[in-house]
């Protein structure tokens, strides 16, 4: 699913707000009787699923460089010594 499908207000949610989220449809759909009237909360679903894997994924590559830069800053003060 592109970004450009997914709504703007959710991207800006916080991972618990957007836990909430997916918790409040989950309920909803295991009171649901009607499979038809479930479609649109399916869907739902697998967008807010969508967008937090966007974030872990953007927050590990922010923790990665954090995490090399760190290492080459103590390979390069040790090689200073």
């Amino acid at each position: 699913m592109k970004d450009k499908n997914l709504p703007d207000d959710n991207n800006s949610q916080t991972l618990e707000e957007l836990t909430k989220d997916i918790n409040n449809i989950i309920k909803s759909l295991e009171n649901e009787k009607d499979l038809e009237n479930s479609m649109d909360n399916y869907q739902k679903l697998i967008k807010l699923n969508n967008i937090i894997g966007k974030k872990f994924q953007k927050k590990t590559k922010e923790i990665s460089e954090i995490t090399k830069k760190k290492i080459q800053d103590i390979t390069k003060k040790k090689n200073e010594e």
